[in-house]
């Protein structure tokens, strides 16, 4: 009896148009500081180039989302952006304590040195990269991809908002040291999100949500000058 032929084994598709996004601003975090470029040089080489990965690389995940529950993910947006900043606004010198700054988790830093405060085109593309590209290139990572992969190797498999306790916390914590000195509302942050994302199966509505919450925090930094918060 002839031998029947093995089933060919199925391409793994490839998370690229996930991770390069993330990957490509983690790499402007790291070698930002040390290329010695002008503010507006730097903030328009970097939106610059997040858009390009973002509409090129990512462009069949991007166009594919879909925001399923408009008002519920405004409103948790507007939560979240508010929880962000209650801590220091409720009590004084909150982020000075050791718990924050540190020699793991760095000290406050601002994104824009003081003397391009007053510039609009540095202030508009930093508005542009937390509000519109921030929130897709890392939902696409955090919620879309990374939890996928740690529940098993074959990632693309696993539906999306699939719940497991090592993916749930464990990208919840990653997230909170992406934070540095702000690591504790990051935590809840990414533990609200990662909620989210497993009541909604949705991650259009998770980018809406962490678009409304980077939106009103950028919205308090402009009205009460406290770019510390832009990181």
């Amino acid at each position: 009896m002839p031998a029947t032929p093995s089933s060919p084994m199925l391409p793994q598709p490839s998370a690229t148009p996930w991770v390069a996004p993330f990957a490509t601003f983690m790499v402007w975090l790291a070698i930002g500081p040390f290329l010695g470029l002008s503010q507006p040089l730097e903030s328009i080489l970097r939106v610059g180039s997040l858009l390009v990965v973002l509409l090129t690389v990512s462009r069949p995940v991007v166009f594919a989302l879909r925001v399923k529950h408009w008002i519920p993910s405004i409103l948790l947006g507007l939560t979240v952006g508010v929880l962000w900043v209650l801590p220091d606004l409720l009590i004084d010198g909150y982020r000075s304590h050791w718990l924050f700054q540190n020699s793991i988790t760095g000290g406050v830093t601002m994104s824009i040195s003081r003397g391009d405060l007053g510039d609009p085109l540095v202030l508009t593309l930093r508005i542009v990269r937390a509000a519109l590209l921030v929130p897709f290139l890392e939902e696409l990572f955090w919620r879309g991809f990374l939890p996928r992969w740690i529940v098993d190797n074959n990632w693309d498999r696993v539906p999306m908002g699939t719940y497991n306790t090592l993916a749930f916390v464990g990208t919840a914590l990653l997230f909170a040291s992406e934070h540095g000195p702000f690591w504790d509302v990051g935590l809840l942050c990414g533990l609200v999100y990662n909620w989210y994302m497993w009541k909604t199966k949705s991650l259009g509505d998770l980018v809406l949500v962490h678009a409304t919450s980077n939106a009103a925090l950028s919205a308090m930094v402009l009205i009460t000058n406290r770019y510390s918060f832009w990181m």
